[in-house]
């Protein structure tokens, strides 16, 4: 009986002693208290992968409290070896780099990402050379305007995207020989719907009219998709040897045009000039009018040496007008730090 009520009393004594042990250590993984597995309707525990992103808010860049100094180069954006000499080259380094996709062909995110990292917003002149504006409208388009949503989505970074720009000339498939107003603004609204539809709110729409001293005939409300889609005007002006010859001649009709149906910013969308006696005062007259105007919120050079010379160095002089003009300080600004 002594030796039953010793061995009760030392059981009762080791089960009191593992209930402590229990109690006061670290429980095993996979058994609940401090394993990997929160108790039912407690507080999940804190991880990289349990904190939700939160998109990309493109607000303060719609209408920047500084100027977009951009530009675009042959080679980008496989490359960007061109931004660093352009860089080099005029004393400042782009915010905004403007490269093209036609249509079908992927975008790469990996180089959208590298642009971003060095210091620009990517802009994307999407070009649908591939599809009319009635097959995009359709839907029969819709599987490549979803992949290219969801990677601009994924990206959770800011990108601009210009599509069919210049619709009110003649010289490309979407333009007035092909595509009605009504067609181009069916086919923009419909991709916009399906990028909204695939979540995707990182996208500056971007509605890029040619000036319309080419093209006087060509009004450009009938093309324009509504404020609800669009952010900002991108026009596309060039200084030639004939025509317009300063700021006002070149910019101002289709800014007056335009004014009559939106309020949106301006962008200087592609711009360059040929080469003249005149060019280092136009771009001197150029970067000074884009710092100076509210309303236009910077420009885009187009710096390659394509059909002429557009090129920011195509002789001394105008280069260094270009470096003069990029000194003013409404061009700091920062995107990544707005």
């Amino acid at each position: 009986m002594r030796r039953s009520m010793t061995g009760l009393l030392l059981a009762l004594l080791l089960a009191l002693a593992c209930a402590g042990c229990a109690a006061g250590g670290d429980a095993p993984i996979g058994a609940g208290g401090q394993g990997a597995q929160p108790a039912v309707g407690g507080a999940a525990t804190s991880s990289a992968s349990s904190i939700p992103v939160q998109p990309y808010n493109i607000a303060p860049l719609l209408d920047p409290s500084g100027k977009f100094f951009g530009a675009t180069f042959d080679g980008v954006p496989a490359s960007l070896a061109p931004v660093q000499a352009y860089t080099a080259q005029v004393g400042r380094k782009p915010n905004l780099l403007e490269f093209y996709l036609a249509w079908g062909d992927a975008l790469q995110a990996n180089q959208t990402q590298a642009i971003w990292n060095n210091g620009q917003v990517p802009y994307l002149a999407w070009e649908p050379y591939k599809a009319t504006m009635a097959q995009i409208a359709s839907g029969s388009q819709d599987a490549y305007i979803r992949a290219t949503a969801d990677t601009i989505r994924d990206l959770n970074l800011p990108i601009a995207i210009s599509f069919g720009h210049e619709m009110n000339g003649d010289w490309y498939p979407w333009g007035t020989k092909n595509t009605t107003p009504a067609q181009f603004v069916a086919a923009w609204q419909h991709i916009h719907d399906v990028f909204q539809d695939q979540g995707v709110s990182n996208v500056i729409w971007v509605w890029s009219p040619n000036i319309i001293n080419a093209v006087p005939s060509v009004q450009l409300k009938a093309y324009y998709p509504g404020d609800g889609y669009v952010d900002w005007i991108g026009v596309v002006g060039y200084y030639a040897l004939t025509g317009a010859h300063d700021f006002q001649q070149l910019f101002g009709p289709t800014f007056d045009e335009v004014r009559a149906f939106t309020d949106k910013p301006f962008l200087l969308a592609e711009t360059g000039a040929e080469p003249s006696p005149r060019k280092a005062a136009q771009i001197t007259e150029l970067l000074r009018t884009v710092a100076d105007t509210p309303g236009v919120i910077g420009f885009i050079w187009f710096d390659l040496n394509k059909e002429t010379d557009w090129r920011v160095d195509s002789s001394p002089a105008t280069l260094a007008a270009f470096k003069a003009g990029a000194e003013n300080p409404r061009y700091d600004f920062d995107p990544r730090h707005p």
